[in-house]
């Protein structure tokens, strides 16, 4: 199995179901009890804070909150603890080191309650890293971290909590400044979440229900599925988002799965079948802190009444714009090219309206085909590849 093989592109919408299912604990007849529980029981990370301080920081109002959604591959909790091998096998992937942050979804909520648009950014777009240097936006995290680590270390300090504690922190930091200078908006909110807090969140709500144009399998990724509707969870549903091989698109198409899991997982979230589950809310509590870092500060209560807008279906999942996805850069790595300032128009527009360069479609491929599908939105699943 290759190296790309290997790494779990994780979905998001297992970030945007872990920040969507702390919030709608506050709106049950549990609400503050529940809500308080778990604020209080939250990982939470300062990088916002530290970047809003930073003098060429995007403007912070732009007419819009934007949460910044990653998934990364870890094989840890939330609080670093190691996946046993037991946890490891259910996964259906093996221990490794480093972090990638294989989903980022940038996800514009409007103040004024017009349509959103939930902005995915392809793993391998080739970007300048913050204190580092030009290569894939999914290594600016791991890379970041590491060199940090490795610094301190040789600086002499031998405290490794507080090694893992600035080197996670410098990670984060070079990933929200990539993703801020990338689109020229500033993230106001962040949700992070690892492999094993997707799996316990997909469990947690019953499964996901999706859909699928044709049966597929895929041995790296362990996905063997029927074509049409049906419900995935747990192990299924990593298989589903991290598959890549035989797929017409690759990794583009994993974005539209992505995308559709997030739309199906956030609208069962939203349900009264959820909310009013005392077993699914407890399983979603324990989830949520095993499994999520959020922004220090983030009001999920507040959060969860901008969110309702979701449930209306008011939100269009879309990609920044692609000029090539099967560039090489000068390393001979495959990466995917994007031109910086048409992103940055696009993402400009996202705040008024239809964004620039807009077509009709789950993911954004401005070299794309001319053939057109339907927008997704959360009002229901669709068929994909």
């Amino acid at each position: 199995m290759g190296s790309r093989g290997r790494k779990v592109a994780l979905v998001c919408g297992r970030v945007a179901l872990a920040a969507l299912s702390a919030g709608v604990l506050a709106v049950t007849g549990i609400a503050r009890a529940a809500h308080d529980q778990v604020q209080s029981g939250l990982n939470t990370t300062t990088v916002l804070t530290q970047l809003a301080a930073e003098p060429d920081a995007p403007p912070a109002d732009d007419g819009a909150t934007d949460i910044l959604l990653v998934g990364d591959d870890r094989r840890t909790d939330a609080n670093g603890v190691p996946l046993s091998a037991s946890v490891l096998r259910q996964l259906r992937t093996e221990a490794s080191d480093g972090v990638s942050t294989d989903t980022l979804i940038l996800l514009r909520i409007p103040r004024d309650g017009s349509r959103g648009y939930a902005v995915s950014i392809p793993r391998d777009t080739s970007v300048p890293i913050p204190g580092w240097r030009e290569d894939k936006i999914n290594s600016a995290y791991g890379a970041v971290k590491y060199l940090t680590a490795q610094r301190l270390r040789a600086a002499g300090e031998r405290d490794e909590d507080k090694v893992e504690r600035e080197s996670e922190a410098a990670g984060r930091k070079a990933l929200v400044e990539s993703v801020q200078d990338l689109t020229g908006l500033r993230v106001d909110h962040y949700a992070e979440v690892g492999l094993y807090g997707f799996y316990l969140l997909s469990k947690a709500i019953g499964g996901v229900d999706v859909c699928l144009l044709a049966p597929t399998s895929d041995p790296d990724s362990g996905a063997n599925f029927r074509s049409g509707h049906q419900l995935v969870s747990g192990g299924d549903a990593l298989s589903f988002v991290r598959q890549r091989k035989n797929l017409p698109n690759g990794d583009l198409d994993r974005i539209v799965r992505q995308q559709t899991f997030l739309a199906s997982a956030a609208k069962k979230v939203l349900s009264a079948g959820t909310l009013l589950d005392p077993g699914k809310l407890s399983a979603l509590m324990g989830a949520v802190q095993k499994s999520v870092v959020l922004d220090a500060g983030w009001d999920v209560l507040a959060f969860v009444q901008q969110a309702q807008s979701l449930a209306g279906g008011n939100v269009d999942f879309v990609t920044i714009p692609v000029v090539n996805s099967n560039g090489t850069n000068e390393r001979g790595q495959s990466v995917v090219v994007v031109d910086p300032n048409a992103v940055k128009q696009f993402a400009a527009g996202l705040a008024h309206g239809t964004p620039v360069g807009l077509t009709a479609g789950p993911a954004l491929r401005l070299n794309a085909a001319p053939a057109r599908q339907e927008p997704i939105s959360i009002n229901g699943t669709r068929c994909v590849n």
